[in-house]
């Protein structure tokens, strides 16, 4: 069974809903300011996220740690990639200041991918948490980790400082996996999916998008896959093209596609599913620790 989708010939314009507002408001203004009076790496300015405008004029941002430059290729991501620079040790604190600043209730924190640190990154990730709970104790915390290639005593560092919702995304269906996330596994992404939930973590996250030539019951296994490992949350979207060098869009998904995945997912017993096109996986956290 395919999915339902809309051929995209090349050059042919984007369906009418994935027009995207310019980003507009007083609040997006001063959160735009802040970012870069702090030098702060944000996930909606590197990753070309089509909701910032949205999210900013709400007042709510997702932090990207440890730089801005990912040693992973990935087909479809907008990051720049290559040799990171030296660690800031003083990110942390930055971080944590500047959702002060801003007064965030919620703050979502992911990170490029650090494949060439021991630890991939996880001490500076625990840090930052350890960072953030002290100087905004009210503020609760959605962490997107990447997969830190499986390594127990690294996811450990995140579960030992316990954020609220913890998020490893998928990505793709299995068969489109080595093509689009390249030196990812789709095994070890559900092993560190379900090692999360078997050890303590209150409510666990995933993420894919759609458009890259999945078909729908590829999408469904991803979905059942996701439940089995105990996964409570979801959200589904349409891939769209970073620049020329990236993956082609193969299709664009209708948004009847999208609720249908809503509603399926639902009856598969995910606590929350978020599916339209322009959905990321950041993209109404706050609701998420209902």
């Amino acid at each position: 069974m395919n999915t339902e989708t809309i051929a995209s010939p090349v050059r042919t314009p984007k369906p009418k809903w994935l027009r995207v507002k310019l980003p507009t408001g007083k609040k997006y203004t001063e959160l735009r300011s802040l970012v870069d009076k702090y030098d702060l790496h944000t996930i909606c300015t590197s990753g070309s996220c089509p909701n910032m405008g949205e999210c900013w004029s709400e007042g709510t941002a997702t932090f990207m740690i440890l730089g801005n430059v990912c040693t992973r290729s990935c087909g479809f991501c907008g990051v720049k990639t290559g040799r990171p620079d030296t660690l800031d040790w003083e990110e942390p604190e930055k971080v944590a200041r500047s959702i002060k600043l801003m007064a965030i209730k919620h703050a979502v924190i992911t990170s490029v991918d650090r494949d060439d640190l021991k630890d991939m990154g996880s001490i500076m990730w625990a840090e930052t948490v350890k960072a953030i709970r002290r100087m905004n104790p009210n503020t609760t915390l959605e962490t997107l980790i990447p997969d830190f290639q499986g390594n127990e005593r690294n996811i450990d560092r995140i579960i030992e400082v316990s954020p609220e919702v913890v998020s490893h995304n998928m990505e793709t269906v299995k068969r489109l996996t080595r093509e689009v996330r390249i030196q990812a596994q789709y095994e070890r992404s559900l092993g560190v999916l379900k090692y999360l939930k078997d050890n303590g973590i209150r409510r666990t996250k995933s993420g894919i998008m759609l458009g890259l030539g999945e078909t729908e019951d590829e999408v469904l296994q991803v979905m059942r896959d996701l439940r089995s490992a105990n996964v409570d949350i979801v959200t589904i979207g349409q891939y769209l093209q970073p620049s020329k060098k990236h993956l082609p869009v193969k299709q664009f998904i209708t948004p009847d596609q999208f609720k249908k995945y809503e509603v399926l997912g639902l009856e598969m017993g995910f606590r929350h599913v978020e599916s339209g096109a322009l959905v990321r996986s950041s993209y109404k956290a706050q609701k998420h620790l209902l």
